[in-house]
C-alpha cells in the first residue's frame, strides 16, 4: 500500500471484523452477521479498511512483540533467547521451556500463538464472505476491484495458513465462519494442497508489486509463499518440489511479479532493507509496513530487543525489555571481517548516541548507573567479580544471565528521534535475498548437495555486500566451499533475527539432532509444536500432535 493507505489501516481499522474469528476459536458466527454484514462494507472506504484489517493483525503475531509465529520460530532455535537476567525473564518458565524445547499443550505461548494466528485467518475469511455476498453498487466499487481483493484476502489467507502449518503442521481447513462448528483436522499434506491451490488460484488475480501495493499482499507475495512451500515441501509433505520452487523464485528474481522500487534487485548494502526509510528498499517483497508520523502506529519489536535504557543508545524515544539475547558462540560465527556483525549486533561498550564521548549507564538491573557492556556470555558477572572468583568457572544457563548478558539485535534501526521516518521501519517478510538463498538451496539439492556455479553466484551476491572490496576474495564462495553445511551457516549468519531459523533447522535435520550453548538433542516430534489443550477443549475434533498429550 502507498502512504495514504497505510494511514487508512490504522485509522479505519474495524472493530466488527475483530469478531469474525475463525471457527476454531470458538466464533459466534451471529456477531458476525449483524455487526458485519448489515452495518458495514457500505463505501469503498469502509471496504478497504475491510481489506486491509488483517494486516495491521499481523503485526501481532507475525512480528517479535507477542507471543506469535516469531517468538516459536526463533526461540526454539539455535541463536536467540530470552534467559532469566537477574530478577528479570522468568516470564513462567516458558522462554526457558521453547529453548530447551519442553513445551506442552498448556504452554500460554502456544496457546496465544493459536489465538492470534487463527484470529488474523479469520479476519481475512469475514471480509471475503463479505464481498462475495454484496453487489458492487453498494459497496462503491468496480467487479475488478471486488475480484481483486477477494484474491488479495484469500492469498493473505493463504500467507496465515502456511506459518499456522509450519508451527502445527496438521490443522482444520476452515474457509467459512462458524462453518463447521467444530472443524476436524487435516494431516498436513492437505494443508499444503489447500495453501497450494489458494495461491495457484488467485495470483494472477491480483497487481504486481508496485509503491501502490507497499504492505500488501501482492503477485511478488504470493510467488515467495510458493517459494517457501516448495522449499520445505518434502518435509512438509514427503515429496521434494525443488523445481517447483526454482521457478517461482525466477518470477521474483526475473522481476515478473513487480517491484516496489523500480526494477526488483538486490539492494547494494546491508543497512538498506533494515533502515528507517527501507520503504525505499529494492529487494523488498512483501512486507509489513509502518508510518509512525502520519497514524502513530509504530513497531512493537523493541519489547522482546531493546534493553530496559535503550533509547540513550539509538537516540530514539523507545525503551525494552531487555529480553532477547544472541546464543553465546553465534556472534562469533560472524568473521571480524564480516561487516554484519557490527551492524546487525551490540557488542561491548555502550555509548551515549547523543554524546559518543559517554558510556550508555545501566538502569533497572544489577548495572544500575554503571557502563552498560554486552558480553557474549549468560552467566553473573558482576557477583563473580564482587567476590573475586573467576567468571569463566561460573554456570551458564537460561536462569544465569544478568541485565548485560548477551550480545543485542541492532539489524532494524528506527533511528534517531529527529529522523523524518523515525519509528517507522517496515518489517519483512520476505525480501529478494532470501529468495536468492532458496533458489540456490534448490539447486544444490538437485545437485545432490554439490553446489553449481549458478548456485554460488546467488549467494556471492549477497554475502560480497557484508565484506569490504579489501576483504572480499578471501571470502567469496566457490564450488569447492559452498556446502549445504555451509549454506546453513550463511543462512544464519544472513537471516538472523528474521524468524526463519526454527524453519532452516528442520529442512536440513539438525533442529532436534544438535546441541547449541546448554540446549541438548530432543526427539523429532518437537519439530511441530502442541495443539493447544484448551482449544481441543472446545473444540474435541481437533487431533493432538504426535508425542503430546
Amino acid at each position: 500500500m502507498n502512504k495514504k493507505f497505510r494511514k487508512i489501516i490504522y485509522a479505519l481499522g474495524i472493530l466488527s471484523s475483530m469478531a469474525a474469528m475463525n471457527a476454531c476459536t470458538n466464533l459466534d458466527e451471529k456477531v458476525y452477521d449483524t455487526l458485519v454484514n448489515e452495518n458495514f462494507y457500505n463505501t469503498r472506504e469502509e471496504v478497504i479498511s475491510a481489506v486491509l484489517r488483517p494486516y495491521t493483525h499481523a503485526n501481532a503475531w507475525a512480528t517479535p512483540g507477542q507471543d506469535g509465529w516469531w517468538r516459536l520460530s526463533e526461540y526454539s532455535a539455535d541463536q536467540l533467547a530470552w534467559p532469566v537476567k537477574g530478577r528479570h525473564g522468568q516470564d513462567g518458565g516458558k522462554w526457558i521451556r521453547l529453548h530447551y524445547h519442553t513445551w506442552t499443550g498448556d504452554d500460554s505461548a502456544i496457546q496465544q500463538a493459536w489465538n492470534l494466528m487463527f484470529w488474523g485467518m479469520g479476519l481475512c475469511t469475514s471480509p471475503i464472505e463479505a464481498l462475495e455476498g454484496r453487489d458492487i453498487a453498494s459497496m462503491g466499487i468496480t467487479e475488478e476491484e471486488k475480484a481483486a481483493f477477494i484474491a488479495e484476502l484469500k492469498l493473505f489467507r493463504a500467507f496465515h495458513y502456511l506459518k499456522i502449518m509450519d508451527i502445527w503442521g496438521n490443522v482444520p481447513i476452515v474457509t467459512q465462519v462458524g462453518i463447521p462448528a467444530s472443524p476436524t483436522t487435516a494431516p498436513r499434506i492437505e494443508v499444503f494442497n489447500f495453501i497450494e491451490k489458494e495461491i495457484l488460484e488467485n495470483i494472477d488475480k491480483i497487481p504486481v508489486l508496485s509503491k501502490e501495493m507497499t504492505g500488501r499482499m501482492s503477485r511478488a507475495g504470493a510467488y515467495a509463499m510458493l517459494v517457501e512451500l516448495y522449499l520445505n515441501a518434502e518435509v512438509w509433505t514427503g515429496t521434494a518440489r525443488w523445481d517447483d520452487c526454482i521457478a517461482a523464485a525466477n518470477q521474483i528474481i526475473n522481476g515478473n511479479a513487480g517491484a516496489q522500487n523500480g526494477q526488483m534487485a538486490l539492494d547494494p548494502n546491508i543497512t538498506d532493507a533494515f533502515k528507517p526509510d527501507n520503504h525505499l528498499s529494492k529487494e523488498t517483497i512483501f512486507a509489513l509496513a509502518y508510518e509512525f508520523q502520519r497514524s502513530n502506529t509504530q513497531p512493537q519489536w523493541t519489547g522482546d530487543f531493546f534493553y530496559f535504557n535503550h533509547r540513550a543508545i539509538t537516540g530514539g524515544g523507545r525503551n525494552g525489555n531487555d529480553g532477547t539475547v544472541v546464543i553465546p558462540g553465534v556472534y562469533d560465527t560472524f568473521p571480524t571481517a564480516d561487516l554484519r556483525k557490527t551492524a546487525w549486533m551490540l557488542h561491548g561498550p555502550q555509548m551515549r548516541f547523543d554524546d559518543p564521548t559517554q558510556p550508555v549507564l545501566g538502569s533497572n538491573d544489577e548495572y544500575q548507573g554503571q557502563p552498560v557492556v554486552f558480553v557474549d556470555n549468560i552467566r553473573r558477572n558482576l557477583e563473580a567479580i564482587r567476590n573475586g572468583t573467576d567468571p569463566e568457572l561460573l554456570p551458564s544457563d537460561m536462569t544465569t544471565g544478568e541485565g548485560t548478558s548477551g550480545v543485542r539485535f541492532n539489524k532494524y534501526q528506527l533511528g534517531h528521534i529527529a529522523h523524518p521516518s523515525y519509528n517507522s521501519t517496515d518489517w519483512h517478510f520476505y525480501r529478494l535475498t532470501w529468495v536468492y538463498f532458496a533458489k540456490a538451496e534448490a539447486l544444490m539439492r538437485k545437485n545432490g548437495g554439490s553446489a553449481n556455479a549458478e548456485a554460488v553466484e546467488l549467494i556471492n551476491a549477497s554475502k560480497r555486500r557484508a565484506y569490504s572490496a579489501a576483504d572480499w576474495p578471501a571470502y567469496a564462495y566457490t564450488s569447492a566451499t559452498l556446502t549445504m553445511t555451509e549454506l546453513l551457516a550463511e543462512r544464519g549468519r544472513e537471516f538472523i533475527f528474521e524468524g526463519f531459523r526454527r524453519q532452516d533447522l528442520i529442512r536440513f535435520g539438525r533442529f532436534h539432532t544438535d546441541s547449541w550453548w546448554d540446549h541438548e538433542p530432543t526427539d523429532i516430534n518437537k519439530t511441530i509444536f502442541a495443539i493447544p489443550n484448551n482449544q481441543r477443549v472446545l473444540n474435541q475434533n481437533l487431533a493432538q500432535n504426535a508425542g503430546y498429550n
